[in-house]
């Protein structure tokens, strides 16, 4: 956690703002998260293919690379994603693939990020009532958060036990335990994330909405590996 995790929130989103946007990059939502204490993967933002083998090599292959854009929230359907690039060719070739299906429109850097390996996978998001306010969510992440809507919801501020009520609440719950070979996950962990989310909803009003989406279980820690945050227009 950064020793000042609002005053490094702050600076983010007023740079964002300065440049028009309407929502974080998913890099700059993981660096607030971070400020936070919120475990994230470890990436370098890059702009050239010289910049991205030199990313890889410091991170270690296999990587995985991402188009990094404020204005493209769903980067899989947009094809701006590549998991599992095992080797510098690897990487050159997503490199150039996805460049080139971007286009000359493109407005964004390019996500070199390690590739965390889990078989269990969650999410924390944050929406805001009109009425209670900001409402932080805890359930199933990557393709079964939409599928099965194993989902809990608490209104912000979470306390510790607020938020280990919420890990507790899912229909999936045993997915945190002991299985199948697999440690239980860091509960207390999780709970500080969750904790962590209420915080920043309550410290920016002008985040509309977080997505940290999934949050792989890379043995009993989570890790964020891809996170959106989206800006209110009052905040304009």
């Amino acid at each position: 956690m950064a020793a000042n995790p609002a005053g490094t929130a702050a600076r983010i989103l007023r740079a964002a703002r300065a440049r028009g946007q309407t929502m974080l990059t998913e890099h700059e939502g993981k660096r607030v998260l971070g400020a936070y204490g919120v475990p994230v993967s470890r990436e370098r933002l890059v702009t050239t293919l010289a910049e991205a083998r030199a990313a890889a090599a410091r991170i270690g292959y296999p990587v995985v690379l991402k188009g990094c854009s404020p204005t493209e929230a769903h980067k899989t359907e947009k094809g701006l994603i590549a998991v599992g690039l095992d080797s510098q060719a690897a990487l050159s070739a997503a490199f150039r693939d996805m460049k080139a299906r971007a286009g000359a429109s493109f407005d964004g850097g390019w996500l070199v990020q390690e590739m965390v390996k889990g078989s269990r996978e969650v999410m924390i998001g944050m929406t805001r009532d009109p009425v209670f306010g900001p409402s932080v969510a805890f359930g199933l992440g990557g393709i079964f958060t939409e599928i099965l809507q194993d989902v809990v919801f608490r209104i912000a501020p979470l306390t510790k036990r607020d938020a280990l009520a919420m890990l507790a609440g899912i229909r999936a719950a045993k997915i945190l335990a002991e299985v199948r070979g697999m440690p239980a996950a860091d509960r207390d962990a999780l709970a500080a994330s969750l904790v962590a989310v209420g915080r920043i909803a309550l410290d920016f009003p002008e985040i509309a909405e977080i997505d940290i989406n999934p949050l792989i279980l890379r043995g009993r820690k989570a890790v964020a590996v891809d996170a959106l945050m989206v800006l209110s227009e009052e905040g304009a």
